[in-house]
């Protein structure tokens, strides 16, 4: 049986992007996710080419560092001048071996909903129906601005002619070319010395290879996808950001598909690259990028923005930040926390309300409740860290790390100076700053006695509202004194 394995997969990605007006190049915009190219290599990738290559242009150094990234399988080849799509793929074919045989797909790196479903089917219908060329078409309610598909009598396609170039007759045709294309090797190779810039951008169009594929007597063909909205590319940011919402939708529509629960799409945003398993549950203003990963029956949001966190079974995290984290099965988090790189919080574990946590790990059943920070930190199974705890981690210079027993107890406003060492079954009193180490079942206070001194506040703050409150209640205390006194 046929595997409809490409030889080569060619993506363009050399274009200026202009009307983008940034200092990014165009094929690193991000949206789902991925950048524009990455998901284009990432389509590419399923067919498995023998060849992968990405022609760069503008921006070349800063694309080729992203593609040595995401997949260092990938060559790249430079096209010097922006002389067209015709250059931009002779550009590509030196990255390959001279001699190759095979199939041969060009695609666009600025095509980011475009599919490897897509592109498979389109290189099955290529290798099925003997085609010399075929091209991916779509049908498209306003079509300006396209090249048009012109029907040959036998149903193969006769010609493509850019939008500049057709007549009024020719404009009024609704199938489009969407600029991704299947080749014979052969046909590619020679059809791209025979090319000109005899047209209205004075530029080597690819298109011109069919027109002399046809004229040798080859066959062209067309796959016609009927998701025309695969075939959108991104010319500006209000194209991205047209792409980057249907894109989340369709990712959310697959996920509630899967039998996760999405309360509000709308609010809902949820990278292409996330995993998420049944029966999670999205709560409204839910942002997962990266590398998330959520596993069933988890709860998360409202309100929570995580990137690149591992969230286990049952857990529930509210109103959050995070990013690098690992949240274990039944751990609750928030709201109102903040989880920096690092973090790992075990089963059943819970790190509360304001609570900001950095390389830290936290065991299972361990509660950071409220009100701490935790920064380099190990907090030992079932330990209870109090409201208001400090990790203090830095000195200013250096980061030290400390160290929390298991079912070790710390009071409340504490200050624990790294590095700590606080042993399993210890207890720290609150309002202590502990910097020397606190053996297994010791109490550690460390706080200075208090001390009222009497009549300050009526020496040093004399004639303020606060001298005078307490002259009222001293007043009200000599006279209740007076009335129990007298009493028989």
């Amino acid at each position: 049986m046929t595997s409809h394995r490409p030889a080569s997969v060619i993506i363009m990605a050399a274009g200026q992007g202009t009307r983008m007006k940034s200092a990014l190049p165009k094929v690193l915009h991000e949206i789902g996710g991925r950048t524009l190219v990455g998901h284009a290599v990432v389509a590419a990738r399923a067919l498995a080419p023998e060849h992968l290559v990405v022609v760069v242009g503008t921006g070349r150094e800063l694309v080729e560092a992203h593609l040595a990234e995401v997949d260092p399988g990938v060559r790249t080849a430079v096209q010097e001048q922006q002389l067209g799509t015709g250059d931009a793929v002779r550009s590509g074919l030196t990255a390959v071996p001279a001699d190759f045989d095979g199939t041969v797909v060009v695609t666009s790196g600025d095509v980011p909903l475009l599919e490897a479903e897509t592109l498979k089917e389109l290189v099955a219908e290529h290798e099925r129906s003997g085609n010399a060329i075929t091209v991916l078409s779509a049908r498209v309610p306003d079509p300006t601005g396209y090249g048009r598909i012109i029907p040959g009598d036998d149903g193969s396609v006769a010609a493509i002619v850019e939008h500049k170039d057709a007549s009024p007759e020719q404009r009024r045709i609704d199938e489009i070319n969407a600029g991704i294309y299947a080749f014979d090797a052969a046909t590619l190779r020679d059809g791209l010395t025979r090319i000109t810039t005899d047209n209205a951008q004075g530029e080597l169009y690819l298109t011109d290879v069919l027109a002399i594929a046809k004229s040798d007597g080859k066959r062209v063909g067309a796959y016609v996808t009927e998701d025309a909205m695969q075939t959108e590319g991104v010319n500006d940011r209000v194209q991205l950001a047209t792409l980057r919402a249907e894109l989340n939708r369709r990712t959310l529509d697959t996920l509630m598909r899967a039998g996760v629960t999405v309360v509000d799409p709308n609010t809902t945003w949820v990278d292409s690259t996330v995993t998420l398993d049944r029966d999670v549950t999205l709560l409204p203003n839910t942002q997962l990028h990266g590398a998330t990963k959520v596993a069933t029956g988890a709860t998360i949001g409202p309100d929570t923005t995580l990137t690149d966190i591992e969230v286990g079974e049952g857990a529930t995290i509210i109103r959050t930040h995070g990013f690098g984290a690992v949240i274990g099965a039944g751990a609750s988090v928030g709201p109102f926390a903040y989880l920096r790189p690092g973090t790992t919080l075990g089963v059943k574990g819970k790190i509360g309300t304001f609570v900001e946590t950095k390389n830290a790990a936290i065991a299972d059943g361990a509660k950071v409740p409220h009100l701490t920070y935790a920064g380099d930190a190990t907090i030992g199974e079932g330990a209870n860290i109090g409201a208001g705890t400090i990790f203090a981690n830095y000195d200013g210079v250096n980061k030290f790390h400390s160290t929390i027993g298991k079912y070790s107890f710390v009071g409340s406003n504490s200050v624990l100076i790294a590095p700590a060492d606080i042993a399993d079954g210890a207890y720290i009193a609150a309002g202590s700053a502990i910097d020397t180490p606190v053996g297994p079942g010791e109490i550690a206070i460390a706080r200075v006695r208090q001390r009222n001194i009497k009549g300050w506040v009526a020496r040093k703050r004399a004639g303020t509202k606060t001298a005078k409150a307490a002259e009222e209640a001293l007043q009200g205390d000599t006279g209740e004194k007076d009335q129990r006194e007298a009493r028989p």
